[in-house]
């Protein structure tokens, strides 16, 4: 029982982290899931089939507030789906014990990321009510989104809303709830391809549940949050996050040193807080800048 509370937190956290910055709902439980010792193909199986549920109430969450893009969620979906199907296959054949660390690897990269991405360059731009997103530019972005959302636990979101963001005059808010939208077709056809290579049987329903309950709680909040919450101190929160459990994985993987472990945990935790010490900072003088503007 102490499990599915803390796996329904756990779904409850990614969720309201997901649906705030459009990003981060696998890679965060992913993640939390292999500290627990899970297999990565039967985490990222548990993540997705958990994700059909709270991307379906994160989307109409996300409608019901006007933040979708419906013209780039119809462009995203095809492609994102094959990709993210590949991707399930492809993890599905892999040994569990050789495919955690290189996850891990992808996970932490994933993290920096986001870190760097939000700390550096989230830069709030003249709003356009359109994405205006060009076939040419949805299927190469839906595909490696998908398939690095599959491979990974999570992938849809880092890669997907930035990418979006880059464009001339998108608004954030409809970036993040059109990529939340669209992954509901990425979570159903990862899933499919998780059961087809590994089996249902290979599912722990319970824990599924617990993470469905929790995003499911959080979705409306989340949606609600997009409007009021700076997203860059957010995604700041979320990257030195996902690069502290991801460290973790990886120096237990790699047995190593026990004298070097609180060292690189140490010197994490610290650069993590300076960034979200710059972040306050930023926000905060933006703040009496647009008050001064006023």
């Amino acid at each position: 029982m102490r499990k599915l509370i803390i796996f329904a937190f756990i779904g409850f956290l990614a969720q309201l982290i997901d649906g705030s910055l459009g990003m981060a709902y696998g890679v965060t439980s992913t993640t939390l899931l292999l500290t627990f010792g899970i297999a990565p193909a039967v985490a990222s199986a548990s993540v997705h089939l958990a994700e059909v549920v709270t991307t379906a109430a994160s989307g109409a969450s996300h409608i019901k507030f006007g933040n979708v893009d419906k013209q780039a969620v119809y462009k995203l979906i095809i492609p994102g789906s094959i990709g993210a199907f590949a991707g399930a296959c492809f993890l599905s054949n892999l040994p569990g014990d050789l495919a955690k660390p290189f996850i891990a690897v992808f996970l932490l990269a994933l993290g920096l990321y986001v870190l760097v991405r939000f700390l550096f360059h989230f830069e709030e731009r003249e709003k356009n009510q359109s994405l205006a997103l060009t076939r040419k530019k949805s299927i190469p972005l839906g595909l490696i989104a998908g398939f690095a959302d599959a491979t990974g636990g999570g992938g849809w979101g880092p890669i997907a809303t930035p990418v979006l963001l880059s464009q001339k005059g998108a608004s954030a808010r409809k970036v993040v709830g059109t990529v939340d939208t669209s992954e509901f077709a990425i979570a159903v056809s990862a899933t499919l391809g998780f059961l087809l290579s590994l089996g249902w049987e290979q599912v722990n329903w319970l824990w599924v549940g617990a993470l469905m309950i929790g995003g499911i709680i959080a979705a409306p909040i989340a949606a609600w949050l997009v409007r009021k919450l700076p997203g860059h101190l957010l995604g700041v929160l979320v990257g030195g996050f996902i690069v502290l459990t991801n460290a973790r994985t990886l120096l237990t993987t790699w047995d190593t040193d026990a004298s070097i472990t609180p060292f690189v945990y140490g010197f994490i935790i610290i650069g993590w807080a300076a960034a979200v010490a710059y972040a306050v900072k930023r926000n905060r003088g933006r703040s009496e800048e647009a008050a001064v503007v006023s």
